[in-house]
């Protein structure tokens, strides 16, 4: 649809070598327009949708709801960029973590700022692209491609050497977000990624989570794409 706004990310090679061909995804939290999902400054995060309800939607757009293995991509392409990092040097300080501490009282568009500057939400990407709420203000139903079964749900303990867990600098203490610990079962479940606008210092490029995969609420909404 011409109203979309996407970014391109480039091929990247997760820890443990497997690598994510080049794709594009949503510059913002998916919308919906005429039951659509879109990408635009102005919508307001589609939320109340579950995770088998965003992979229709996406699907009923020509698109893909976004996958694990292209997360991940997005979070280490923002957290090699300087300008993603409080401290202005990567590894300095800690990254900026998004729109988390309870100042909104629900999803926002693009157009809101916090007050506070340390919930800057959007991040910076290669080729001198912009992208929003990858960390806080919408959780994100995410398609399992590195643990999941055929469906997208997580099939199995989260092992040592899954890329999902195996991020640059450790979680929390820099802002990357909280992730569980190896051997943590999730089976069943559909995974969750960045955090909402409550999730404190949980909240993070890297942060994952998961949901009942049925179930619609307030604060979780999704990507797509292609």
């Amino acid at each position: 649809m011409s109203s979309d706004q996407f970014v391109s990310i480039p091929e990247t090679t997760l820890p443990g070598g497997s690598v994510v061909p080049a794709f594009q995804v949503m510059q913002y939290p998916a919308s919906t327009l005429d039951g659509k999902p879109v990408s635009t400054r102005e919508g307001k995060p589609w939320v109340r949708i579950s995770y088998h309800g965003a992979v229709k939607a996406a699907e009923s757009a020509g698109y893909k709801l976004e996958r694990e293995s292209q997360r991940l991509a997005v979070a280490y392409h923002i957290a090699a960029q300087p300008a993603n990092w409080m401290g202005g040097k990567v590894g300095e300080g800690k990254l900026f973590q998004g729109l988390r501490k309870g100042n909104a009282n629900g999803v926002q568009d693009a157009a809101y700022e916090s007050n506070d500057p340390d919930e800057r939400r959007w991040f910076a990407l290669p080729g001198d692209q912009v992208i929003y709420d990858i960390a806080g203000n919408v959780w994100q139903w995410v398609f399992d491609d590195v643990q999941g079964d055929s469906r997208g749900l997580i099939g199995k303990p989260f092992a040592a050497d899954s890329a999902s867990l195996v991020i640059p600098f450790p979680d929390k203490q820099m802002g990357q977000g909280w992730t569980p610990n190896v051997g943590a079962n999730w089976s069943g479940l559909a995974l969750i990624r960045g955090g909402c606008w409550l999730s404190e210092r949980d909240a993070g490029v890297f942060h994952l989570y998961n949901d009942w995969p049925g179930l619609e609420y307030d604060l979780i909404g999704f990507r797509c794409t292609k």
